[in-house]
């Protein structure tokens, strides 16, 4: 009896302290997040008592590190979604094809072997993948794309979506594997065939996790820096031709970063209204996909 209750204390004692721990990292995690939330928030501020929301929102030049200082967003976001949308355009039709071949058609050793193997392209360095496309993708497009200049948006932009392949695949294809087998045996006992159960049923069935494996490889692609930093160019311009040199808000980020801006001045703040934006593009982009979501589960 003694024994079953010091067992018992001791298993009470190591589920608070448990519960402690997990209540420990959920705080930590807010403070967090209230902390950088604060620190743009004051730093923004700070930043619209000099720049009016009309310079900011209403110009299409960026240039607050020349004389002739412009604020106006535009061609830093727009910058930032080139590069992406490329990235998404490369890595989506990629990322998929290759979750469905290993949920689908792979056998189960090769699926062991492949999945890994494509999963370390996400182990490698950034700044591995800004000098291969500023060395290598950019000089073979050049060959075949006239105008290309040597800084670019399309060549981080495939980089970039090679990059976030696996996000995508891996992602997606648990998402796939996770489906029913019901279903499935339900869409072949009605007499479809094996495509047309991959694309009417189990792809619609895991459409809500494959969204949130497109977002979060979105997100990952607008708030990738290195890339864009080393073979984008720094040069802010609202543009669609991925053909020439442009910015995007990270770039700019860095940038500013480097130590030569003053603490304190309009500069310096701008790192933070930019900061702040881009947290602002990735948290409506998050609230769209689980509506996104949600709406399709309603309707499977």
């Amino acid at each position: 009896m003694r024994r079953t209750e010091k067992s018992k204390r001791a298993t009470s004692f190591r589920e608070r302290l448990v519960e402690f721990g997990l209540l420990g990292s959920g705080v930590l995690s807010i403070f967090t997040t209230v902390a950088i939330l604060t620190v743009l928030a004051f730093e923004t501020v700070g930043f619209f008592q000099e720049v009016t929301f009309a310079e900011f929102f209403g110009d299409t030049q960026w240039t607050p590190l020349f004389s002739d200082k412009h604020f106006g967003i535009w061609p830093l976001i727009g910058g930032t979604f080139l590069t992406s949308l490329i990235a998404v355009a490369v890595a989506l039709p990629l990322g998929l094809l290759a979750a469905v071949y290993l949920s689908e058609f792979a056998r189960e050793s090769v699926r062991k072997a492949v999945k890994p193997a494509l999963e370390v392209l996400a182990g490698v360095p950034t700044i591995v993948y800004g000098y291969f496309a500023l060395v290598f993708i950019t000089p073979l497009l050049q060959k075949f794309i006239p105008g290309l200049a040597g800084f670019n948006a399309l060549s981080p932009g495939i980089v970039m979506g090679i990059m976030i392949i696996p996000m995508i695949s891996s992602l997606s294809e648990d998402a796939l594997h996770a489906v029913p087998a019901t279903l499935k045996e339900g869409s072949y006992a009605l007499g479809a065939g094996r495509l047309a159960t991959i694309f009417r049923v189990t792809i619609p069935s895991a459409f809500s996790g494959i969204v949130a494996s497109v977002i979060l490889a979105t997100s990952r692609a607008i708030g990738e820096t290195m890339i864009v930093a080393i073979a984008a160019g720094q040069q802010p311009r609202l543009t669609l031709d991925p053909r020439v040199p442009i910015e995007t808000m990270t770039a700019y980020i860095v940038q500013i970063s480097l130590g030569d801006t003053p603490t304190g001045t309009i500069e310096y703040k701008t790192i933070f209204v930019v900061g702040a934006s881009l947290f602002a593009i990735t948290f409506v982009m998050n609230i769209l996909s689980q509506r996104i979501a949600r709406r399709f589960r309603g309707k499977i």
